[in-house]
């Protein structure tokens, strides 16, 4: 579905507090709902996507960290990693984390400096990252192109943006199967466990069902300015990888 024909309500303030509310219960849904595949979809990102030189890399809409984390120690610990995130709630876990797996390191590591930030308005200079990554947040960008033209400008010449998003399967009678799940189980069991007055995992189906995907997304990646933009399906198409590159020059 384009752009143009969304009907969720993604405003900045709508979405900040409603990631706000769940922040608590954030990590445990997306590990239940996802069944731990989450975990996995990450490693593979980070895997596809790895980090080249010693330049830093920045994940937007961080949420409590995981992406950034990842990162962190696929460059052995030694590579500057930055998330932002406009939640503070979110940032604050995300913060807790590091503090827990940098307290058990004995030799100097890079820091993971977690920061707020607004993904359409980024507080960085241009081409200073290696890699820009985001995992599960880009549909929470009231802009998506807006969003996509700040991690470009921020990502050096050469250097890669991997998005890792939400997809609508294609598979016939999982398909079906799927969204059924998605829109009736999901919703009540995410209402059950992480009770907010946002009624955020209704959202969620409401949001991935709207938002470009597969090729679609991938054209308009390549509006945005990336080279040799590409998509990667995970897991039957329930979570798509994208990969996208700044041009040298």
């Amino acid at each position: 579905m384009s752009e143009a024909t969304m009907t969720v309500d993604k405003s900045g303030e709508r979405v900040q507090r409603m990631f706000g509310q769940i922040a608590d219960r954030y990590d445990l849904m997306n590990h239940l709902l996802s069944g731990g595949v989450d975990i996995y979809w990450r490693s593979f990102t980070v895997k596809q996507v790895a980090p080249q030189n010693d330049s830093p890399i920045l994940d937007v809409c961080t949420g409590t960290g995981d992406l950034a984390l990842t990162y962190w120690k696929a460059g052995k610990k030694q590579i500057p990693v930055f998330g932002t995130d406009f939640t503070p709630e979110m940032l604050e876990r995300a913060r807790a984390k590091f503090d827990k797996l940098s307290s058990a390191e004995k030799q100097t590591t890079a820091e993971v400096q977690f920061q707020e930030a607004d993904t359409q308005q980024l507080p960085f200079d241009d081409n200073m990252f290696q890699i820009v990554s985001v995992a599960f947040g880009l549909r929470n960008v009231a802009d998506t192109r807006a969003g996509l033209k700040e991690m470009l400008r921020v990502c050096e010449p050469g250097g890669r943006v991997a998005v890792l998003e939400f997809s609508n399967p294609t598979m016939p009678g999982l398909a079906g199967g799927y969204r059924w799940y998605f829109k009736n189980v999901l919703p009540r069991l995410g209402q059950l466990f992480a009770k907010n007055s946002e009624q955020a995992y209704n959202y969620l189906p409401q949001s991935v069902t709207e938002f470009p995907c597969g090729q679609e997304l991938v054209d308009i990646m390549t509006e945005c300015g990336m080279i040799n933009a590409s998509f990667i399906p995970l897991t039957f198409g329930i979570a798509t990888l994208y990969v996208g590159e700044k041009p040298s020059s």
